[in-house]
C-alpha cells in the first residue's frame, strides 16, 4: 500500500466530492457502448491520491452515499493510502456519478450526475476542528462551491478554521461552467481568493475571473487580494510563479501525444503541493523545483484515461525527474 498509516496525523487535508466514474471500454458515442470499466474521480480526491503515491499524508474529508457507489470511493481511497476516518455516509442521500464519453478527437466528453448528492448536502455546520488537527495544509477547489446550496459557506468555514489553526491552504478554482451560473460562479470565486495562501488558476480560469490580462498583471492582481503565492497553469507553455515579488516560469515536461486532459489539473497541484509543504515558498530554487514536478505530473496524468490511475509513486517520479524515463 502506498502512503502512511491513514490513524496517523495527516499532513494534508483535502475537502470535496468524490464520484464513481464509469468509462466506455470503446470510443464512439456513449449511447451505444455496452461495457464500461468502474473507477473513482473528483479533483480533491485526484489530489490525495496523488499526494499518498508521493508519500505524503493526507486525509480526504467528504460526504457520500450509505450505498455501494460510497463503498466503492471510501474502499478505493482507503487502497491509496489516504485516511478517510472522517467522511461521512448520509443514509438519506446517494452518491454521485458521471460518466466519460471517447470519440477518438480532443478532451472526452463528460456527463455528471451529482445533483443531490451527499456532498452537495455539505454545510457550514460539518466542518469541525477535528478535520485539521496533526494537518499543516488543506487543498480545496471551486468545484465544491457549486454543488448545492451551503456548499460555498462550507468551503469558506473550513478555509478560515484551517488558517486559525495554523494550516496553510490552497485554493484551485477548477471551474466547472456545467455546474453553476457564470456570474455566480466569478463572484463566489473571488470571494474565496482572500482565504488562501496558494491560488492556482489556469489561464482561462484567471481570464474569466478578471478579464484579458497579461499573465505578470494576473499574478499582480491576485496577490494583492490575499495569497502568499499564486501559480497560473499554462498547459503546453508550463507554468509561471508569482511569489516574494519574483516572476519564476518553468518549462512543460515534452510529450507527443495527450490521450485524456481531465485530472491533469489535480495531478499539477499534487506535484506542486509535495515541492512546497516542507519548504520556504520564498525560496526561488525550491518553488522553481516544485513548479517542475507540477508540470511533470500534469504532463503524465494526460497520457492515460482515468483520472490517477497512471500517477507515479515516489520512487518512479525520481526516475523521471532525472531524466532516465521519458514519456513518448
Amino acid at each position: 500500500m502506498s502512503g502512511t498509516d491513514p490513524s496517523s496525523p495527516s499532513g494534508v487535508v483535502t475537502i470535496g466530492e468524490s464520484m464513481v466514474l464509469l468509462q466506455p471500454m470503446s470510443t464512439g458515442p456513449l449511447a451505444y457502448a455496452p461495457l464500461f470499466t468502474r473507477s473513482i474521480a473528483g479533483a480533491e480526491a485526484n489530489v490525495a491520491i496523488g499526494l499518498s503515491r508521493l508519500g505524503r499524508k493526507v486525509r480526504w474529508i467528504g460526504r457520500v452515499g450509505n450505498d455501494p457507489f460510497g463503498d466503492i470511493i471510501l474502499s478505493t481511497l482507503a487502497g491509496e493510502g489516504v485516511d478517510i476516518s472522517m467522511a461521512e455516509r448520509d443514509p438519506q442521500y446517494p452518491t454521485a456519478v458521471y460518466f466519460k464519453e471517447f470519440k477518438r478527437y480532443g478532451d472526452p466528453n463528460v456527463y455528471y450526475y451529482r445533483k443531490g448528492s451527499a456532498a452537495s448536502r455539505l454545510s457550514p455546520e460539518h466542518v469541525k476542528p477535528e478535520w485539521f488537527e496533526g494537518a499543516r495544509h488543506l487543498h480545496v477547489t471551486g468545484i465544491t462551491p457549486a454543488l448545492g446550496q451551503h456548499t460555498a459557506d462550507a468551503v469558506k468555514e473550513s478555509m478560515v478554521q484551517a488558517r486559525q489553526m495554523g494550516l496553510t491552504v490552497s485554493f484551485d478554482p477548477n471551474l466547472r461552467r456545467k455546474l453553476w451560473d457564470d456570474e455566480l460562479a466569478r463572484q463566489t470565486l473571488l470571494s474565496l481568493i482572500p482565504y488562501c495562501d496558494l491560488f492556482l488558476p489556469g489561464l482561462e480560469e484567471a481570464e474569466f475571473l478578471l478579464g484579458e490580462r497579461t499573465e505578470e498583471e494576473y499574478g499582480t492582481e491576485f496577490r494583492a487580494m490575499g495569497p502568499k503565492a499564486v501559480v497560473i497553469k499554462l498547459g503546453e507553455r508550463g507554468a509561471v510563479g508569482f511569489v516574494a515579488e519574483r516572476v519564476l516560469r518553468a518549462d512543460p515536461y515534452p510529450i507527443s501525444r495527450v490521450v485524456d486532459t481531465v485530472g491533469a489539473g489535480d495531478a499539477f497541484a499534487a506535484g506542486l503541493l509535495s515541492g512546497l509543504l516542507d519548504a520556504d515558498w520564498e525560496d526561488a530554487e525550491t518553488f522553481e523545483s516544485a513548479l517542475k514536478t507540477a508540470n511533470t505530473l500534469g504532463a503524465l496524468a494526460t497520457q492515460f484515461n482515468g483520472d490517477w490511475e497512471g500517477l507515479p509513486k515516489s520512487d518512479e517520479l525520481a526516475r523521471i525527474l532525472s531524466g532516465r524515463d521519458i514519456t513518448r
